[in-house]
């Protein structure tokens, strides 16, 4: 007999909705649900992968310990001990920042890790924390902590009824929307053009969402933060600023004002590649326009002035009046109100031992992780937790960090695979696959272009000796915290009865609609809670309730793109021997780092190629389907090329999450989907000075011709 579920996708950052038919314990068919009120029955590829996931055969189903050069299944008591005290006995050792935690990005796509991993670091007591943000969204962060006074406190652009969409180094087509969930985001920018409204679009490659764009402007990598800063001249020189009633409660305007006025528009001209006639043009559409935003993701942040670029669109959305209004940049109202329950953020109240680099939110950056391994002396970190992250193939220059992991005394995953980061781990303790517990887009509710509210049991039982995310999350704490005392027991036995369950039903009941999960699992498509609304400035958490938009650590690094205007430099390096920039490449079925041998993403041709333009391949001799060398400071790859027009000249572009020939992987990829990781590639030696932020895009390169025999590609 067939049984219908239906679930949130917990893939990816749209939210997709999903019909599951299953027939005893295996799922049939997955479809878009057409009655969920966010997707209205859109689902993409990923979602139907999720039947994979579940009855991967590469999925671990009980803990595995290293042995030699293989594994063994051991019990869970004996794998929780075992860590327990390899974990205490280094930290009595080397002292407490001995051990470092790293984060992957699916840890905010469970609900169960979201509500108790901070509970476990604070256990670990250590201040080497790390996760993927800082090779993500930090910039989008710092700014919601420094103008807002929350790092969650995060604006999303109302698509659904903007009239002019300005994207910076985004890719909504592929990406569904990145901080910004929005299922169907094809149809949804394309009505966008039918009410007469426009879309723009600046990216270094033709990406997927210029086809639906009105225009797209070729870019330079890196410079993002330069043409905002010309657009603000431009408001400025022509009196286009009415940041309406937000002026009521903004501090730092005459500051701004005073930044901007410096620069010469000639300047960034030369740096960018845009014109002053178009910077002009879209500043005056912009600002004229019945609504507008300004939105801006990866490419804009994983940059040099990656938080430049996130601070100059959200001030470009404010004195153009285009914050918190309709059509404009707005803050969602989640049933569960996560900004409640989580740290508002801190900036560089301390730095790493290494290289100095500064904490965000308590983690600093990933860019400096392998050196705080690799360096020895009073601080080192000797052993590591993984929960959910790949940062072999994720974080710059992968090899190096393969390198320091080889070396860790003791290093435990919470993982299904094992991948190309797991291998290294001495013992692997795997969770239950995303079928097998209940799901609450906790994160991305935070995120999303409307407000809704859905609660996904979970469709299969998991096996009687699995455990979940959270379960072994809390297993380990209790071995960290092996103290006897009346406030450990009771403690012990309040957490026994806070399952995520219940802690988000309490969630849902103190939050703004007061609602529950009885009154979720009655409507198990989900709830529509309308548009976005105004919320300022009682959304605003300075003490205040004002917005700051001059933070002092921002104004002085606007400074260093000033100089570096002043100097004219259109490149990024003074070695001539690079004379390209890498920039990355988001794909459909590709999902990061991990799933990349899933049958149902893998199907077609490679999509492992470095495009590149016409000219420049012209000028190397190399045409499409030749094997060719790509090399930066740090590494070298090989891979097929695909000769282009729809790439600016100078800049090649590699996807980002291939890589997986490392030996010791214990995953089946066919022979297509294999490819090379660009991250043995990017550099850790460059990173945005203000944040630390991994620069992934505009990395000097080389490329030249490697061999002769045409081979089977596509971009």
């Amino acid at each position: 007999m067939t049984e219908r579920y239906y679930r949130t996708c917990s893939l990816c950052e749209a939210m997709c909705g999903l019909t599951i038919d299953v027939e005893g314990n295996q799922v049939k068919k997955i479809s878009g649900d057409a009655a969920d009120p966010l997707s209205r029955g859109y689902l993409c590829i990923k979602g139907e992968a999720l039947a994979d996931l579940q009855s991967d055969p590469n999925r671990l189903r009980r803990p595995v310990r290293k042995r030699g050069n293989d594994w063994e299944e051991i019990s869970w008591d004996q794998a929780l001990d075992e860590v327990g005290q390899h974990l205490l006995r280094i930290q009595s050792q080397h002292g407490r920042d001995a051990i470092a935690s790293y984060l992957g990005n699916p840890t905010v796509h469970n609900n169960g890790t979201m509500l108790t991993i901070t509970s476990l670091l604070k256990s670990l007591r250590s201040r080497n924390r790390y996760s993927a943000t800082s090779l993500d969204q930090l910039p989008h962060h710092f700014v919601g902590y420094s103008l807002f006074g929350h790092q969650l406190l995060l604006p999303i652009p109302d698509i659904d009824r903007t009239h002019y969409l300005l994207i910076l180094g985004g890719n909504p087509i592929v990406s569904r929307g990145s901080i910004m969930s929005a299922p169907d985001v094809t149809q949804r920018l394309k009505a966008i053009r039918e009410r007469g409204g426009k879309i723009v679009l600046l990216d270094p490659r033709r990406t997927e969402t210029a086809a639906v764009a009105d225009e797209h402007f070729y870019i330079r990598p890196g410079t993002d933060a330069a043409f905002l800063l010309g657009l603000l001249h431009i408001v400025f020189r022509d009196k286009l600023q009415n940041p309406g009633q937000l002026a009521a409660y903004i501090d730092g305007l005459e500051v701004v004002q005073h930044e901007v006025e410096k620069v010469e528009l000639a300047a960034i001209a030369a740096l960018t590649g845009i014109s002053e006639t178009t910077m002009e043009r879209i500043t005056h559409e912009f600002t004229s326009a019945q609504s507008a935003v300004c939105y801006g993701r990866f490419g804009a942040s994983t940059q040099d002035f990656g938080g430049l670029t996130q601070w100059l669109l959200t001030v470009l959305n404010i004195v153009t009046g285009n914050l918190d209004r309709p059509g404009g940049a707005m803050f969602t109202t989640p049933a569960v109100d996560t900004l409640k329950y989580y740290g508002r953020g801190g900036f560089a109240r301390w730095r790493s031992r290494v290289r100095g680099l500064p904490e965000f939110g308590g983690e600093l950056p990933t860019c400096g992780l392998a050196d705080e391994i690799l360096t020895p002396g009073p601080g080192q970190v000797r052993a590591l937790l993984t929960v959910a992250g790949n940062p072999v193939l994720s974080s710059p220059n992968g090899t190096k960090l393969e390198e320091a992991l080889s070396q860790l005394e003791f290093m435990v995953s919470i993982d299904l695979f094992i991948n190309e980061t797991t291998r290294l781990a001495h013992i692997i303790l795997p969770p239950t696959a995303p079928l097998e517990h209940e799901h609450y887009d906790l994160a991305f509710h935070t995120l999303a272009i409307r407000n809704t509210a859905k609660f996904s049991p979970a469709v299969f039982s998991p096996p009687p000796d699995a455990r979940h995310d959270w379960q072994i999350l809390r297993a380990l704490e209790e071995r960290l915290n092996p103290s006897k005392s009346v406030w450990r027991w009771l403690k012990s036995q309040f957490m026994s009865l806070a399952t995520p369950e219940r802690i988000i039903d309490l969630g849902l009941r103190f939050g703004p609609y007061h609602l529950s999960l009885k009154t979720l699992r009655e409507n198990p498509h989900g709830i529509d809670l309308g548009p976005l609304k105004p919320r300022l400035p009682q959304r605003l958490y300075h003490k205040n309730k004002r917005i700051q938009l001059a933070p002092a650590p921002l104004v002085e690094d606007l400074r260093r793109l000033h100089r570096k205007l002043g100097s004219r430099s259109t490149v990024p390096t003074d070695d001539t021997t690079y004379d390209l920039q890498l920039i990355g490449r988001r794909q459909v079925r590709s999902n990061n780092s991990w799933m990349g041998h899933i049958p149902r993403l893998t199907k077609g041709k490679s999509t492992c190629t470095v495009l590149i333009n016409t000219e420049d391949a012209k000028q190397r001799g190399i045409q499409t389907g030749q094997s060719v060398r790509v090399t930066s400071r740090v590494g070298s790859i090989v891979l097929p090329a695909v000769v282009v027009d729809s790439i600016m000249p100078g800049v090649v572009s590699i996807p980002h999450g291939f890589g997986h020939h490392r030996a010791g992987v214990k995953l089946v990829f066919d022979e297509r989907t294999v490819g090379v990781s660009a991250n043995d590639l990017t550099d850790d030696t460059l990173f945005d000075r203000l944040l630390g932020t991994a620069v992934l895009n505009g990395v000097p390169v080389r490329i030249e011709s490697e061999l002769p025999a045409p081979c089977r590609a596509r971009s």
